[in-house]
């Protein structure tokens, strides 16, 4: 069993589960492809029965109410059983979590954090460069100073302060859309190729400054509509983007570089989008070697509220039939020095990272290269042959 991954299910599950609405997906070898589950209590159900995939599922009107009568969903089977199978060393074949979306856009907003925004600029002056990273954020700090962390993006002030930095060569991409009037949406992976709790995540071969970027991930329907919240680790890739911003489908996109889950906990009387405002979410990485870093990124100072947003990202001017799901973005900076002094933080393989908030439980992964790990193979095309052989289409 691979060290450090989670045994018991109040490991990963949130603190109040047993009021939590909490819908998923699991590997289910009984019929060779992934079915959609509603967590009772330590029992996983089959759902299908409302919809044959979560987008379809979270669609429905009457949700909340159609979920109501656990009894009434045949069970697959214990949390405890699939938890075991839910690591990287484990046989594919048995029963495991996956990511609890399936046909949904995966979609990311970048800099949204005051923090997180500095160190863009950074790996952008730095040009991929880690031994840079130190002097120069000494020098953009110096110039920036704290001013950020009270400005509303789009605002005349933020219009006034681009001003001032433009005049001392201080301007960015990363700062425009920072505190500029949009912002930054983007394609995180593919449709169907976010890996779940358990599963390695990947960095690409050619990289040797890198991150975990742990954030809350907004469930979002066809119609616009929040209906509900899970986690996510949005793996950066920290040399390639700062060698150049068009080189942003490079960094972020890789076999295993987005992991999401461990469920989705649908928003209800107990947990709401003021909920997820108020989260802190936090982070841990335990190296093979005996490195710990903590970290905590709280979504009360992230500077464009989770509806704005969303609104930039699906409105009439872009449709997602299948809804989607939002990265909120992170406030972690990974400044401390693991590579050698003056480089800040990168990933070793064999890292394992934990991201957690006690509304939505704890997705735990490893860290391996894109190139060695479990190849994506069961995409749009695999599940619809799948669920038609099943009956379900």
């Amino acid at each position: 069993m691979t060290k450090g991954f989670p045994t018991n299910t109040s490991d990963i599950l949130p603190d109040d589960s047993n009021r939590a609405v909490l819908i998923g997906r699991i590997w289910d070898p009984r019929v060779a492809g992934p079915t959609p589950v509603l967590l009772d209590g330590e029992t996983l159900r089959d759902i299908s029965k409302l919809g044959p995939t979560i987008s379809q599922i979270l669609e429905r009107d009457d949700l909340l109410e159609s979920l109501s009568n656990a009894a009434n969903f045949p069970t697959v089977a214990s949390l405890d059983e699939i938890l075991d199978q839910s690591r990287p060393d484990a046989d594919e074949n048995n029963p495991h979590l996956l990511a609890p979306n399936d046909l949904h856009a995966i979609k990311a907003s970048g800099v949204t954090f005051v923090a997180s925004l500095l160190e863009r600029v950074i790996e952008e002056q730095a040009r991929g460069d880690a031994s840079k990273a130190d002097q120069i954020r000494t020098e953009i700090t110096g110039i920036i100073g704290d001013d950020l962390s009270q400005i509303e993006p789009g605002s005349a002030k933020s219009a006034d302060i681009k001003k001032v930095l433009i005049e001392k060569g201080a301007w960015s991409q990363y700062l425009e859309v920072g505190i500029g009037p949009d912002a930054e949406i983007f394609t995180k992976a593919p449709v169907m190729s976010a890996v779940g709790h358990g599963a390695h995540v990947g960095l690409h071969p050619i990289s040797n400054w890198n991150n975990p970027e742990p954030e809350v991930v907004l469930t979002v329907t066809s119609l616009g509509k929040i209906v509900g919240a899970t986690l996510g680790n949005d793996v950066n890739l920290r040399d390639v983007e700062g060698r150049s911003a068009l080189l942003l489908g490079k960094a972020k996109d890789n076999n295993g570089s987005c992991a999401i889950g461990p469920f989705i906990r649908l928003f209800d009387d107990h947990f709401t989008l003021e909920t997820v405002q108020s989260a802190d979410i936090a982070m841990a990485v335990d190296g093979p070697d005996g490195y710990h870093l903590d970290a905590v990124s709280s979504m009360s100072q992230i500077s464009r509220t989770p509806e704005s947003l969303v609104g930039q990202a699906i409105g009439k001017h872009h449709q997602y039939p299948d809804g989607l799901m939002l990265f909120l973005g992170t406030m972690f900076a990974p400044t401390d020095d693991r590579g050698g002094a003056g480089k800040g933080f990168t990933h070793e393989m064999g890292d394992l990272v934990s991201i957690s908030t006690p509304s939505l439980g704890k997705l735990v992964n490893q860290v391996d290269r894109s190139d060695a790990i479990k190849p994506w193979d069961f995409g749009i095309s695999a599940l619809m042959n799948n669920l038609a052989g099943r009956g379900l289409l």
